[in-house]
């Protein structure tokens, strides 16, 4: 191909470096040349020869949740924008989650990126060892020196209970995802702390499994025997389940009952309906991004803090005028 297209075997190289310092033009007879003789890059090869694979392991529970869906969608689009390759592992309904990442870890990745919360960090780190871990998952890091991605609710959680505090609400209830999960768990905390400053506590704590379907059975059961004027759900899918149930019950939304979820996926922004929700000021994605394709792997592991606001919608009432 350097012979064909009359630059030195490097510029090659570059051209199909998507961030290379190359002209343009340069490129474009390059590329247009390769497709005419059908020539590609070896990246197995390449690998060998630079010692990365370009290869990044996205080890998160399911792509059915829209908040992991979402979030995922645009981390594989900008990694491939910087020829990054995603490998993405599902490890929700998989007996053996170790050895999924084990034969994972067989292709040399680069990088990996710890989203879901049925993987421990100890069993990703001691698998994945010559990659760069990045955890997002809110797994209590205990000193290990890991780079760790992870979102801070508190002041967006605490304008949302002063605001509902102020207008009278007084019984509240939290709707929790799985129990192992720690995301779950610290949002449940900042809540309390919340209700705490206002000397109130959460009246019943009660369980689903962040489905839409355990959002609305667990309220209709809820709702039949008690009546809370307000309902924290751990995520959107379970807060919309609710809105469902009130609405079978003839329970007003927002006026008898307030709702709040937890994420921002675009469904819960819906006009149909219009939960308020926390969700991260900028998406992890960006941070996740950051430790990816900036962070030199040699140096000091860190902590980037993805601070939250608060998405208001009509499942909660509007301030006193």
């Amino acid at each position: 191909m350097a012979k064909l297209a009359g630059v030195s075997s490097a510029t090659i190289s570059r051209a199909f470096t998507a961030d290379s310092l190359i002209k343009p033009e340069t490129r474009a007879r390059i590329l247009a040349l390769a497709d005419e003789h059908g020539y590609r890059p070896n990246a197995m090869a390449r690998s060998l020869n630079m010692s990365q694979s370009r290869l990044v392991a996205l080890v998160v529970n399911t792509v059915a949740n829209p908040a992991e869906g979402e979030g995922l969608d645009q981390l594989v689009h900008r990694l491939q924008a910087r020829e990054r390759m995603p490998l993405l592992l599902c490890c929700a309904n998989h007996e053996d989650r170790n050895q999924l990442m084990r034969i994972a870890s067989a292709y040399r990745v680069d990088h990996v990126v710890l989203y879901s919360d049925a993987v421990s960090i100890d069993d990703a780190t001691d698998i994945f060892r010559s990659a760069t871990l990045v955890v997002a998952s809110s797994e209590p890091l205990e000193g290990r020196a890991v780079s760790d991605v992870r979102l801070d609710a508190s002041a967006a959680t605490r304008q949302v209970v002063d605001r509902l505090v102020d207008i009278g609400r007084r019984h509240f209830v939290y709707l929790s995802g799985r129990s192992s999960s720690h995301i779950d768990k610290q949002r449940m905390s900042w809540f309390s702390e919340a209700l705490e400053a206002h000397s109130l506590a959460f009246d019943i704590v009660e369980h689903g499994d962040y489905s839409y379907d355990s959002g609305y059975k667990e309220a209709v059961l809820l709702l039949r025997r008690s009546r809370p004027d307000v309902i924290v759900c751990a995520n959107d899918l379970m807060a919309i389940g609710v809105k469902d149930a009130a609405s079978l019950l003839n329970i007003r939304v927002p006026e008898d009952l307030a709702i709040v979820g937890h994420d921002g996926v675009a469904l819960a922004n819906w006009e149909a309906h219009s939960i308020t929700t926390i969700m991260p000021l900028e998406g992890m994605v960006s941070a996740a991004l950051a430790e990816i394709i900036d962070r030199d792997p040699s140096a000091p592991a860190v902590q980037r803090v993805v601070d939250c606001v608060v998405r208001w919608a009509r499942s909660t009432p509007e301030l006193p005028r």
